[in-house]
C-alpha cells in the first residue's frame, strides 16, 4: 500500500520541473472518495516520481568533464567565480568581449553540480550567438550538439533530455515564462550580454527579481561587458560582482577632431570624409592590419566606400558590413585573405559581431540610435553622439591580435563631456509588446514592475495608448487597473508585435487570413529583398515586378506568390540560384516561410483557419489599417501628409507610392531621420477607417436642427482620429446624442413651427388660431398681442412627456393620449392672446376691397423694410383687366388719416408751413370730404384751398416719400395663388403681365371661341365682349378679329380698347381677302403725274406704299358701316366695298402723291450748309416730318387726315420762306411749341404698355399740328380757334 505522506516527502529527490505537477496531483488525490480509485491514482503517481528520480540520478552520473582553455581570461578566475556562484543566488560578472565568460561559465556551472535538478538555461540576444555558442561549447566538451549541450531558438529546438546546458535567445525564455512561471525546469539561469539592456533583458531581469525569492534553489548568473555593472549588483540587492579582464594587448588611443581639419588643400567633399582620410593615411603608415571605420548607416557606408575605393589604396579591399548585406557579401568579411581590409560598418560591429584580425580602430563618435519619440509617437533613428561606453567598446575592437590604435574624431573633452553609458531600450521605445506581455503573464501595474530601469511613465503610457488603439486592454472598474480584452489575450498568444497581431486577428474576421498572415511575417524580418550596391538597378528592375501602383504591402503577397510557384517546380538547388539571380536573401526567405508557418500553427490553434478562396485588396488593406490607425496620413497642400498628432511626415523614396503621392496614405513604419519617412506604404479609402476606429475617433456635433421629412432632429457629425478628419459633415439623428437638446428644438420646430409633419388636427386647430390673432396684429400693426414663441414652447412643454423628442414617440403617446382627451393639445384663444383687440373693427380693418361688382382679397403685413408692408391686394390674374385704378388711392379707413397727414407732411416746406400741425388739418378733411369720390389729391387739394386759400399743385404732393404701409400694394396671382408680380402701380402691373392675362383669358375660355386661319366669316355673331364664371369671378374678356397677313383669326383681349382696334384690322383683312385687288384698276385711272410722285417713297419698295393706300381705302370705307359683329353684316359691307374701293384707293393715291412731292420738295431745300440761326428751326421741322410721314402713315392717319396733311406740309413750306426774313420770331415759336410738346409727352407717358393712344390724347397731337399753321402760315386757316393755352387746357382736362 502506498503511502501519501510518503509520496509527499519523496519529492524533494524529483527533478525540479516534476514537483511542482506531483504535488498537484497528490493533492488531487486527497479529494477522491473511492478508496480503491485513491490507491490506483497514487499506484501511478509513485512510479511517475520513480521515473523522475531515476531520470535525476541518470543526469548526476553522467556529469560531462570538463576543460578550460587556459589563455582566456576567465580561466584564470575560476575559482573565484565558483566559489561566488556556490554562496550567493546571484552574481555579476563582468568582463570585456573576448574574456571567455560566454563559453566558460556554464561550465563552471556544471562542475558546481548545477544542470541536474534542471537545465542551465544560457540566453544570448541573437540567434545567430545561441547558435554558435552551443556549438563552440558542445566542440569544447566533446560532445554531439543536441545532447548535453543544444539550443532553443525560434522555429529551431535541439535540446533533448539528456541536455545540461540548454542556450536560447532572452526572447524564448519570455515565451517560456508564460507556460512555466515559476521556470521549475531550470537549476541555473545565465544572463548573456546584459550591458546590451534589450527591452527581453530587462524584462527577464525584473522578472526573476521577483521569482528568486519563492525559487531559494535557482542560481542567477549575469554576464556583461565592463559597462555599469553595478547597476545590476543594485537590482539584484548587492550581488557580487567579479571583473575579468579580456583585452590582451595595449591600444593606442589618439584623437583628431575634424573641427581641426584645415579647409584649404581638402581632399574629400565633407569634413568627416576627409577626417577618415587623413587617419586612413595615418594607419597604413602605421604597419599592416585590418582597419575598421564605424559609420551612421548604409547610404553613409556607401557614400564613404565609393570615395575610399577612389583613391585606389595599394593592396587594400574595401568591404561594407550592415544588417542587410547579403550573406555572401558578409562572408567575404571573415573569409582568409592576404590583402587589407578597410570594413566600413554600423554600429553591429561593436559588440555583436567580433570581426577577426582588427588592428585599427577609426570612430566618428555618432550612431543611429533607435529613439522614441513621445512627441510624434513613433521610433525615430537619429544620428547622436554615442556614450563613453559605446566608444570604449569601439576601442576595444582592436588590440586582440596585437597592439592597436584606436583614432577618435572628436576631441578629449567631447569624449569626456558624453553620457557614460547609452540609455537602454526600456527607456527609449514604445513598450507596447512588453505591457501586452507583462498582463498576458499576469505580472501586474508595469509601472510597479522592478525594472533595473523603470521606463519613462509616458512611455509607459504611449504603450498603454497603443494598445488601446488596438483595442488590447481596457481599465478595470474597481482599481483602475489595466486588463486585458478577449482580443488582447489573442494579441499576446500571437508571436509578432502587437499592430501585426491585430492585423491578423481583423484578417479572420474579413476572410483574408492567409494574405495577412504572409504580408505580417514579411513585415517582421528583415527585407529579403537585397540591392547590392554595383547592381543596384538590376536588383531594382528584378524587384519591379511584383510592386504594386497602390501597395507597397501587395508587393511582399506578389512575391511569395511568385516564389511558392517557383519553390514547387525547381529543385532546391535550382532555388538558391534563382534567389540569387533575383537579388533575393534565401536564408530570410526562409525565416519568412518559418514565421508564416509559425503564424499560421497558432491560428489554428486558436480556431482561426485560412480560407481557400483568394482575398480581394480592400478586406486585406482593412486588415492591415486595423494595426495601423496611427499610421495613416493625409496630403496637405504642400504634398507632405499631415499625420497623427499634427505630426507630418513623407513618403519614404523607395517606396512604390513615392511618385504617385494619393490622397490618404497607411504606413507600416514611421521613421525619423533627416525627415520623419513612412516605409513600406497603401493607398487608402478614408471610408474604412472609421468602422475600425470606432473606439478611438472624436466626435463632435453641429447644427441640431429639426427635418420634417424624417422626423427627428438631425445634426451633422465629425469624426477626427489622432487629429484627423476621417468622416465630415454626415447627417445623423441626434435624439440619442443629445436628448436635451433634441427635445427643445423637436417642441420649438416641430410643434410650435408646425414642422412636425403631420396632419393632426390640435396643429391646425392651434395654427388657424395664431394665424387669425396675426392678422390682427398685421392690421394694428403691432406685435404685443399674441404671446411670444416662448409661451408657445411652453403650453407644449409642459403637457408633453420629457423624454419624447422625435415624431416616432411623439405619435405613439399622442395616439393614446387623445384617446382620452382628444382636445388635450388644443390651445384657447385666451392663452394666445396678451391683450384683446376690440379697436380692430371690420369697418376700419376691411378683409375684402370691392369695386363694382369685384370683390378682391386683402392681406395685411407688418413687415416695415421688406417688400411688403402694410395692405395688400390679392387680384387673379384673369380679373386683372377688369380691375381699375379708380378709388385705391384712398386706402383703408384705419390708415386714411396717417396717409393725409403724411401726404400733408410730403410737401415743400414752403407750402407745408401753411397746414400746420398735419394731424389737425388730417382731420378737418377727413371730416369734410366723402371718401371714394374722385381722387384723394384732387379731394384734398380742393379741401386744403378751402380751408387756407392755398392751392397746392398736384406735382408737389410727393408720393415717394411715404411709408410702404401708407400706399396699397397690389399683387397678382395665378389659378394656383402663385405670385405673379406685385408692385405699387396697377397700370404698370397690367403692362407687365399683359401676356399672362391674355394667356389665361384663352386657358378658362370655352373651346370654339378662339378661332385662326379664318379665310370667311363662317363663324357666326361675334360678341362685344365674353363672360365666363370662374370659381367665385367673373372673368371678363373681349373677342375680336386679328389680322395674320395671310389670315385672320378671332382672339379674346384683357381690354376693350385693344379688342376694337384689332377688330377694325381684322375686318380690314377678311375684306382684302374676300374681293379682288384694286392694283389694276389703279393702273389705269391714277393719272402719270400721281404715278411718277409716288416714287418719291421714301420707306421702301412702292408695292408696300400701294398696300398701305389700300388698307387706308378699306379702313375709310368701313367706317361708314359702324362695329360688324355678323356674318350678314359682314357680307353686305364686303359687296359694297368691292364696288367703291377702286375709286377710293385713287383719289387716297393722288392725295399720297402730293404729300410725297411736297415733303421731298422739303427735304430737298433743307439739304446743304445751314445758317446758324437756322439750325433750331431745321431740327424742329424735321422732327415734325418724322412725326407726319413714316412707313404705313396712311392707313395709321386714315384717309379723312390727308388733305389736312397737305396743309401741314404746305405751312411748313412757308415757315422755310419767312425763316432767312426773321430767325428770332421763328425761335420764338419753336419755345411755344416745346413747353406744349413737353406737357404732351407727359401725358402719353402714363399710358400704359402696350396700350393703345386713346382718341382723345390723339387729338391733341393734331391739335398741336394746327398751332404750327397758326403760327407759321397763318393764311392756311385752321378748322378750329387754337393756341398753346387751348391744347394745355385739353391736356388736363385728359388728366
Amino acid at each position: 500500500m502506498v503511502n501519501l505522506g510518503q509520496l509527499f516527502g519523496e519529492l524533494k529527490t524529483c527533478l525540479k520541473k516534476d514537483q511542482f505537477i506531483f504535488k498537484k496531483r497528490l493533492h488531487g488525490v486527497k479529494k477522491i472518495a473511492d478508496e480503491t480509485k485513491q490507491a490506483n491514482a497514487l499506484e501511478k503517481i509513485a512510479a511517475d516520481i520513480t521515473r523522475s528520480q531515476q531520470s535525476k540520478e541518470k543526469r548526476l552520473a553522467n556529469l560531462p568533464q570538463v576543460t578550460y582553455p587556459e589563455q582566456l581570461p576567465v580561466s584564470q578566475k575560476k575559482q573565484a567565480i565558483k566559489d561566488a556562484i556556490a554562496n550567493n543566488q546571484v552574481v555579476i560578472i563582468a568582463g570585456e568581449t573576448g574574456s571567455g565568460k560566454t563559453t566558460q561559465i556554464p561550465k563552471m556551472c556544471l562542475e558546481l553540480g548545477r544542470g541536474v535538478d534542471g537545465f542551465i538555461g544560457h540566453t544570448q540576444p541573437r540567434r545567430l550567438a545561441a547558435r554558435t555558442v552551443a556549438n563552440r561549447i558542445a566542440d569544447e566538451m566533446k560532445c554531439e550538439l543536441g545532447q548535453q549541450v543544444g539550443f532553443k531558438i525560434r522555429f529551431s529546438d535541439q535540446v533533448s533530455n539528456s541536455t545540461y546546458i540548454k542556450l536560447m535567445t532572452d526572447g524564448i525564455l519570455l515565451a517560456e515564462i508564460q507556460q512555466d512561471r515559476f521556470l521549475n525546469q531550470y537549476d541555473t539561469i545565465i544572463i548573456d550580454e546584459a550591458h546590451e539592456r534589450s527591452l527581453n533583458i530587462d524584462f527577464i531581469l525584473g522578472y526573476l527579481k521577483n521569482l528568486l525569492p519563492k525559487r531559494p534553489d535557482l542560481k542567477v548568473i549575469i554576464t556583461s561587458a565592463t559597462i555599469d555593472p553595478e547597476r545590476f549588483s543594485k537590482h539584484f540587492n548587492d550581488a557580487p560582482i567579479i571583473e575579468v579582464s579580456g583585452r590582451t594587448f595595449p591600444v593606442d588611443v589618439r584623437y583628431n577632431p575634424i573641427s581641426d581639419i584645415k579647409k584649404e588643400g581638402m581632399e574629400a567633399e565633407g569634413d568627416q570624409l576627409q577626417g577618415i582620410f587623413d587617419a586612413v593615411d595615418e594607419l597604413c603608415a602605421e604597419g599592416p592590419g585590418d582597419i575598421l571605420i564605424f559609420l551612421n548607416g548604409e547610404r553613409e557606408i556607401r557614400d564613404t566606400a565609393d570615395a575610399l575605393s577612389k583613391r585606389n589604396l595599394k593592396h587594400t579591399d574595401v568591404l561594407p558590413l550592415y544588417s542587410r548585406l547579403s550573406n555572401a557579401e558578409q562572408n567575404r568579411i571573415f573569409a582568409p585573405h592576404s590583402r587589407r581590409h578597410i570594413i566600413l560598418s554600423t554600429n553591429v560591429a561593436e559588440t555583436s559581431l567580433t570581426v577577426p584580425g582588427i588592428r585599427y580602430v577609426i570612430d566618428p563618435g555618432t550612431a543611429r540610435i533607435s529613439r522614441y519619440s513621445y512627441r510624434t509617437k513613433v521610433q525615430r533613428l537619429p544620428i547622436e553622439p554615442i556614450s563613453q561606453a559605446s566608444a570604449n567598446q569601439r576601442m576595444g575592437r582592436c588590440g586582440r591580435v596585437e597592439a592597436g590604435i584606436c583614432i577618435r574624431l572628436y576631441s578629449e573633452d567631447d569624449f569626456l563631456s558624453r553620457p557614460e553609458f547609452t540609455d537602454p531600450e526600456i527607456l527609449r521605445t514604445n513598450l507596447a509588446s512588453v505591457i501586452l506581455q507583462m498582463l498576458a503573464l499576469g505580472l501586474g501595474d508595469m509601472a510597479q514592475f522592478p525594472f533595473v530601469q523603470a521606463p519613462d511613465s509616458r512611455n509607459i503610457n504611449d504603450g498603454l495608448t497603443l494598445l488601446e488603439e488596438l483595442q488590447a486592454v481596457k481599465s478595470a472598474k474597481r482599481d483602475n487597473k489595466t486588463a486585458l480584452t478577449q482580443s488582447g489575450r489573442e494579441l499576446s498568444r500571437l508571436p509578432v508585435d502587437p499592430r501585426l497581431a491585430k492585423m491578423v486577428l481583423t484578417a479572420h474576421k474579413l476572410g483574408a487570413l492567409r494574405e495577412v498572415i504572409i504580408i505580417v511575417a514579411a513585415l517582421s524580418i528583415q527585407d529579403p529583398r537585397e540591392r547590392p550596391q554595383e547592381k543596384r538597378a538590376a536588383a531594382n528592375e528584378k524587384h519591379g515586378r511584383f510592386d504594386d501602383p497602390d501597395s507597397d504591402f501587395i508587393a511582399f503577397l506578389n512575391l511569395w506568390n511568385y516564389l511558392e510557384e517557383q519553390q514547387s517546380e525547381l529543385t532546391n538547388s535550382q532555388f538558391r540560384k534563382l534567389c540569387q539571380k533575383d537579388f533575393l536573401a534565401y536564408m530570410r526567405l526562409r525565416e519568412w516561410q518559418d514565421i508564416v508557418y509559425q503564424i499560421s500553427t497558432v491560428c489554428n490553434e486558436m480556431g482561426m483557419k485560412a480560407t481557400s478562396d483568394a482575398a480581394d485588396g480592400e478586406a486585406v488593406h482593412k486588415a492591415l489599417l486595423s494595426g495601423m490607425l496611427s499610421h495613416i496620413g493625409f496630403k496637405d497642400e504642400k504634398q507632405a501628409y499631415k499625420g497623427a498628432r499634427n505630426s507630418q511626415f513623407h513618403i519614404f523614396p523607395g517606396s512604390g507610392l513615392f511618385k504617385k503621392a494619393p490622397k490618404w496614405i497607411m504606413s507600416a513604419e514611421l521613421v525619423e531621420t533627416s525627415k520623419l519617412y513612412a516605409r513600406t506604404n497603401a493607398k487608402i479609402d478614408i471610408s474604412w477607417v472609421e468602422p475600425l476606429a470606432q473606439h478611438l475617433v472624436k466626435r463632435s456635433y453641429s447644427e441640431p436642427h429639426w427635418e420634417k421629412k424624417p422626423g427627428a432632429v438631425i445634426a451633422f457629425e465629425q469624426q477626427t482620429l489622432y487629429g484627423l478628419l476621417v468622416v465630415n459633415k454626415r447627417r445623423c439623428v441626434y435624439s440619442n446624442i443629445d436628448p436635451k437638446v433634441s427635445r427643445e428644438l423637436f417642441v420649438r420646430t416641430a410643434l410650435v413651427e408646425q414642422e412636425l409633419g403631420l396632419n393632426e388636427r390640435f396643429l391646425q386647430f392651434n395654427r388657424e388660431l395664431i394665424e387669425d390673432i396675426q392678422v390682427l396684429e398685421n392690421k394694428s400693426r403691432r406685435r404685443d398681442i399674441l404671446v411670444d414663441e416662448q409661451t408657445l414652447f411652453e403650453f407644449y412643454d409642459k403637457k408633453i412627456p420629457k423624454e419624447i423628442n422625435n415624431r416616432a414617440a411623439f405619435l405613439k403617446w399622442y395616439k393614446t393620449q387623445k384617446q382620452q382627451n382628444k382636445h388635450y393639445l388644443h390651445m384657447t384663444r385666451d392663452e394666445l392672446m396678451r391683450h384683446g383687440a376690440n379697436s380692430i373693427t371690420e369697418f376700419d380693418y376691411p378683409d375684402t376691397w370691392q369695386q363694382d361688382n369685384l370683390i378682391l382679397p386683402l392681406t395685411y403685413h407688418f413687415d416695415p423694410g421688406q417688400a411688403v408692408d402694410g395692405v395688400a391686394v390679392q387680384i387673379p390674374v384673369a380679373l386683372l383687366n377688369q380691375v381699375q385704378e379708380t378709388g385705391f388711392d384712398w386706402h383703408i379707413p384705419a390708415f386714411r388719416h396717417e396717409l393725409i397727414s403724411g401726404l400733408i407732411k410730403s410737401l415743400p416746406k414752403s407750402l407745408r408751413r401753411n397746414f400746420v400741425p398735419a394731424p389737425n388739418y388730417a382731420d378737418a378733411v377727413i371730416a369734410a370730404v366723402e371718401p371714394m369720390q374722385g381722387t384723394l389729391l384732387d379731394a384734398l387739394t380742393t379741401r386744403l384751398l378751402r380751408m387756407t386759400g392755398v392751392r397746392v399743385d398736384p406735382e408737389a404732393w410727393d408720393l415717394t416719400s411715404l411709408a410702404s404701409h401708407l400706399r396699397l400694394h397690389f399683387e397678382v396671382r395665378d389659378e394656383h395663388n402663385k405670385l405673379l408680380a406685385r408692385g405699387l402701380d396697377l397700370a404698370k402691373l397690367k403692362a407687365e403681365l399683359q401676356g399672362e392675362v391674355t394667356e389665361t383669358l384663352s386657358k378658362v375660355a370655352d373651346d370654339g371661341i378662339e378661332k385662326a386661319d379664318l379665310t370667311q366669316w363662317n363663324f357666326g355673331e361675334l360678341p362685344k365682349s365674353y363672360v365666363k364664371k370662374q370659381g367665385q369671378y367673373e372673368i371678363k374678356a373681349y373677342p375680336a378679329l386679328v389680322d395674320k397677313k395671310s389670315s385672320a383669326a378671332v382672339e379674346l383681349f384683357d381690354n376693350e380698347i385693344k379688342a376694337q382696334i384689332a377688330h377694325q384690322q381684322g375686318l380690314r383683312r377678311l375684306v382684302l381677302l374676300n374681293v379682288p385687288s384694286p392694283i389694276k384698276y389703279l393702273q389705269q385711272n391714277l393719272p402719270n403725274k400721281a404715278k411718277l410722285g409716288l416714287y418719291f417713297n421714301p420707306f421702301g419698295k412702292i408695292a408696300d406704299l400701294i398696300n398701305d393706300c389700300i388698307a387706308a381705302g378699306v379702313d375709310s370705307l368701313l367706317l361708314k358701316y359702324g362695329d360688324i359683329r355678323t356674318s350678314s353684316e359682314f357680307e353686305s359691307v364686303k359687296e359694297e366695298i368691292r364696288g367703291e374701293l377702286g375709286d377710293a384707293v385713287v383719289d387716297i393715291a393722288i392725295h399720297v402723291e402730293q404729300v410725297l412731292s411736297i415733303a421731298h420738295a422739303l427735304h430737298k431745300k433743307m439739304k446743304g450748309r445751314v445758317d446758324l440761326t437756322m439750325i433750331t428751326a431745321h431740327g424742329d421741322i424735321k422732327s415734325q416730318l418724322e412725326s407726319l410721314i413714316f412707313k404705313g402713315f396712311v392707313s395709321q392717319h386714315g384717309a379723312t387726315k390727308l388733305t389736312d396733311l397737305i396743309r401741314y406740309l404746305k405751312a411748313i413750306q412757308k415757315r422755310l420762306e419767312k425763316l432767312p426774313v426773321d430767325p428770332n420770331r421763328d425761335r420764338v415759336c419753336v419755345l411755344e411749341l416745346d413747353k406744349v410738346a413737353a406737357e404732351y409727352k407727359k401725358l402719353t407717358n402714363k399710358i400704359p404698355k402696350g396700350m393703345p393712344i386713346p382718341s382723345e390724347i390723339e387729338a391733341i397731337f393734331w391739335m398741336q399740328q394746327e398751332l404750327r399753321v397758326s403760327l407759321f402760315a397763318q393764311t392756311l386757316g385752321t378748322p378750329y380757334p387754337i393756341s398753346s393755352k387751348r391744347i394745355l387746357n385739353a391736356i388736363k382736362e385728359v388728366e
